[in-house]
Order: C-alpha cells, then sequence, then structure tokens
C-alpha cells in the first residue's frame, strides 16, 4: 500500500507541474540557476575551480560566465526533465533533431549490441529517452539510486517512460554482458570521477582523473561497437543528438593496457565536446577528485589501508 501511495503521489506531482507551460519552467528555473550559483558557494568553489584546472588560457571573468551558465543550464536540464510526460513520437521531432542516425544502424546491424557512450553533457536525460522514439529500440542506462527513495522513484518514472530500463551500476557486469550478447544498446555515462580502486588514471584537460574502466571492458569482451553519442543545444531551444562514426578500439593483447588505452581515447572525445560547448558540462561535479598521490599510498600502506 505504501508503495501504491507513492506512486499515485508521483504521478500528481508531474501532471500538476506539467500543468505549467514548458517555456515558463524554462524561464523561472534557468534563472533560479544563476541565482543558486551566487547562494550554493560549495558548488560555486568546486566549478570555479575545475574550470581553472581545465582552461588555464581563460581569465576569471570568462570561466565565471562558463560557471554561470552551467548552472543556468542545470535548471533548464530540470524544466525539461518534468516535461517527459509530454513527449512522443509525434512532437519528439519539435525538440530533438538526429545527426547520424546512419552511424548507428551501422553499429547496430552487427548484432553484438551497441555501447553509447556520453556524458553529463547537455541535456543527457532528454536524450537518452529520445532513442526508443526515434529508432524504437529502448536504452539500457545504467545509473546509481538516489538516497531519497521517494525522489529516485520519480526520477526512475521519468527515466523509463518511453520505454528504456534502468540498470543500478552496482554489480552490473553479469547482466549487462547478457544484454549485449542478446544485441540489446546500452548507455554509458564516462564522465565521473572513480575512487583509485575503481579505475585508471587519465589525462583528462591535462589532468589525471580517475575514470571507470568498465564500458572498454565490456568492448574489448563482447565485441559490441563503441558509438560516442552527445547532444547540443540550438538557438531556439532545442537540441540536436549526434550519433558518431563507430570507435575502433586498440587491441593489442595485453588485456590491462588495452582498457587503459581504449578509456583514454573514449575521454579524448568526451574533451574534445566540453571544449567546444563548456557551458554545457557538469563542472559541478568534482571530477579530479580522486588524486594519485591517494592510489599510491593506499596500495603502499599495510593490507591496503591508507595510514
Amino acid at each position: 500500500m505504501k508503495k501504491i501511495g507513492q506512486s499515485l503521489v508521483q504521478k500528481f506531482l508531474l501532471s500538476a507541474i506539467n500543468l505549467i507551460p514548458l517555456q515558463s519552467r524554462i524561464w523561472f528555473l534557468e534563472r533560479l540557476g544563476r541565482l543558486l550559483y551566487v547562494l550554493d558557494g560549495r558548488h560555486r568553489r568546486i566549478t570555479l575551480r575545475n574550470l581553472a584546472l581545465a582552461f588555464k588560457e581563460k581569465n576569471f571573468k570568462e570561466r565565471e560566465e562558463i560557471a554561470r551558465s552551467v548552472f543556468q543550464n542545470l535548471g533548464r536540464v530540470l524544466a525539461e526533465f518534468s516535461y517527459i510526460p509530454k513527449l512522443s513520437e509525434k512532437n519528439i521531432g519539435q525538440h530533438i533533431t538526429v545527426e547520424g542516425l546512419e552511424n548507428f544502424y551501422r553499429a547496430y546491424t552487427k548484432g553484438r549490441g551497441v555501447l553509447l557512450f556520453t556524458a553529463h553533457f547537455g541535456n543527457w536525460e532528454w536524450m537518452a529517452l529520445s532513442i526508443p522514439l526515434v529508432i524504437r529500440q529502448r536504452c539500457n542506462v545504467i545509473f546509481r539510486p538516489l538516497d531519497s527513495r521517494f525522489l529516485d522513484g520519480v526520477v526512475q518514472r521519468l527515466r523509463t517512460w518511453t520505454g528504456n530500463q534502468t540498470i543500478p551500476k552496482h554489480k552490473s557486469m553479469g547482466r549487462l554482458l547478457r544484454l549485449l550478447k542478446n544485441g540489446e544498446i546500452i548507455g554509458v555515462l564516462l564522465d565521473q570521477n572513480m575512487a583509485w580502486q575503481e579505475g585508471v588514471f587519465i589525462n583528462f584537460f591535462g589532468e589525471p582523473a580517475c575514470t571507470n574502466i568498465g564500458m572498454a571492458l565490456l568492448a574489448l569482451r563482447t565485441g559490441a561497437p563503441v558509438v560516442p553519442t552527445f547532444n547540443i543545444r540550438q538557438a531556439d531551444g532545442s537540441y540536436r543528438v549526434v550519433f558518431e562514426p563507430e570507435v575502433p578500439l586498440i587491441q593489442t593483447g595485453n588485456k590491462d593496457q588495452d582498457m587503459e588505452k581504449n578509456t583514454e581515447l573514449f575521454t579524448r572525445i568526451i574533451e574534445r565536446y566540453v571544449r567546444d560547448y563548456p557551458d554545457h558540462w557538469l563542472w559541478l561535479h568534482q571530477r579530479w577528485k580522486t588524486r594519485p598521490w591517494q592510489a599510491k599510498r593506499m596500495k603502499g600502506g599495510r593490507n591496503g589501508i591508507l595510514e
């Protein structure tokens, strides 16, 4: 009964929010985002510190304007996220156009499944939900559950609205291998910081960033094609989703080296998009939180414990 009650509240909440016109929500939440830039000192400092690491050639005012735009973009993403129940095959073209669809189909027809990789870039939520509406195939999206069960329920309801399936990332490797064996599509966000035990350090904007090697492992083990997929906001507020050509994998026979080199290859593609559209990326995330010295100290301590 509790689950039924929560489900009804979630439905009511989304219905109530969608009584407000989308453009009005965007207008309000974009401005709220810029206000939060002023009020949220912690995330403002993280954002500016990240931008200083990545764009040493830019002055403070340039980086500050990017930071304000990042907060504004998050407000827009939040406004659009709750609009998902209003999207359909009939109107998706008004909000999203697709480029390079032939690259996706070329990879998909290999019959080994497809690994779509992207980042917290533009409106990554809309991009994922558009896949079933555009190509009529579901995408299996890896995610980390939210701490709040109620909010997590709202988010999962929206993420699966158009037919996608969400997969908790914890101990998901076996399930992902089965999905690829069945020829399914998996979406991976490859731009988050990892603990030193879970990733490798890859050059990202000239700084070592601990990065998940799971996607490289999946690709090398299954032969599933890897297709970079990003979305770019247009002047009219719509998005252009770009399916790039399949990434040729580096395969030398050295498993560890191949996983690291391919992860580096994928990360360079993410960096290219972030450099071109810096206001689209989630600079609030502590991408360089894990540092190489932590791994060295942990490995050198007794029983792997930091001394």
